[in-house]
């Protein structure tokens, strides 16, 4: 489902993000992806997505070689991957239910259509009763629900969760990784990325430590070991 090959990033003059890494993620896995700050992990991310082009090396996701992915099919990778980040990144000046709209209009769906997914979305992340409120209205945590409501319009077979719950008190990210296991269980490879060792050791999932740039730990029943 998700590939790096000996991949490699570095960012000018000398910084090496990503050094000969390599990662196989299955699908259907849930995996959490550990490290220190500036380890590469969100570089990984970026790469994912189409952010960040690799100097050498491969991403492969799917059946799908990106590697040198050109800009006009960005768009159609991220319809099949969900990212959520961890400052939510939802439009002040629109509620709920048009912030998850939105991920919808701009990739020219019907109004029909948008009507039909969005208060199912908002239903699986337990929002269906904040639709119209506006994001300073509700909790952090209802926050990032929106947000991975806002993921999931186009039912991505991959959800990459960069740092989830880093703004978020232990009650909220707790139930934030509970909805990130619910989704998981309907199908979709979940990628998590996190500094959060309580979380990650209560996971007992498949954990990828990273430092300098490399996987240097693939546990199938891991903890946080760093």
């Amino acid at each position: 489902m998700i590939q790096l090959i000996n991949a490699s990033k570095i960012y000018q003059p000398d910084i090496k993000a990503l050094d000969h890494a390599n990662l196989n993620i299955k699908a259907g896995e849930f995996v959490s992806i550990v490290g220190q700050s500036g380890s590469g992990k969100s570089t990984m991310i970026k790469t994912m997505i189409g952010e960040e082009r690799l100097d050498s090396g491969q991403v492969i996701i799917g059946d799908w070689n990106i590697t040198k992915i050109r800009k006009s099919e960005i768009p159609i990778l991220r319809r099949q991957i969900g990212v959520i980040f961890q400052d939510f990144k939802l439009l002040p000046k629109k509620t709920l239910k048009e912030n998850v709209s939105f991920a919808l209009q701009v990739c020219g769906q019907t109004p029909q259509k948008i009507r039909a997914i969005v208060p199912q979305v908002l239903k699986i992340v337990g929002l269906e009763g904040k639709i119209e409120r506006y994001p300073n209205e509700v909790s952090g945590g209802e926050q990032q629900r929106a947000a991975i409501a806002r993921a999931l319009v186009h039912r991505p077979k991959i959800l990459l969760a960069d740092e989830p719950t880093g703004n978020l008190d232990s009650i909220n990210a707790d139930e934030i990784i509970e909805l990130l296991l619910k989704i998981n269980k309907f199908g979709t490879t979940v990628v998590l990325v996190t500094h959060n060792r309580e979380i990650v050791n209560r996971l007992k999932r498949r954990v990828l430590t990273v430092e300098n740039g490399r996987v240097v730990s693939d546990q199938q029943v891991g903890k946080y070991i760093l």
